[in-house]
């Protein structure tokens, strides 16, 4: 016998489930692995062609051409892929996403507030701004009140 169901009404219909946000181990072992990404990417690109062109790689210094780069490429892979995909490398294998707490689709403005002012601010405070994570409702750190947004499990 087959069963069959009916709606009498759209309260009935099952509604989607709230969404499940990432707590803080989730998220700094999401970390971990991007920052092994960043520094593949590193290693791996950018200090063969400083070598290949002849370039320094000495970092004594905070503005030399080598740190620059790195920073370029830290600051670019979350950005870029935060933008495009809403999650990183990271995110990806543990099944995370970021997201816009209304809900808007992710704009230059947004990705820029949270991966690079509100991270900034987050690290500058002796990396407590992400440890608000732990300890809010939605399992935001700074840079993701900062910038309107929150991770949560996909």
């Amino acid at each position: 016998m087959e069963n069959v169901y009916t709606f009498e009404n759209n309260a009935d219909i099952p509604t989607s489930q709230p969404p499940r946000y990432a707590g803080f181990w989730m998220r700094f072992w999401a970390y971990l692995l991007d920052l092994l990404v960043v520094g593949s990417i590193d290693r791996l690109i950018v200090y063969p062609l400083f070598r290949l062109f002849d370039l320094s790689i000495d970092k004594t210094t905070m503005f030399s051409p080598i740190a620059i780069a790195t920073v370029v490429v830290f600051y670019g892979y979350f950005v870029l892929m935060t933008k495009s995909f809403q999650q990183t490398i990271g995110k990806m294998v543990f099944g995370l996403k970021v997201v816009t707490i209304n809900d808007e689709p992710f704009t230059w403005v947004t990705v820029l507030f949270r991966e690079v002012i509100g991270k900034f601010i987050a690290k500058f405070i002796l990396f407590i701004g992400f440890l608000f994570v732990a300890f809010s409702e939605k399992k935001q750190g700074l840079h993701d009140q900062i910038a309107d947004t929150t991770v949560i499990h996909e």
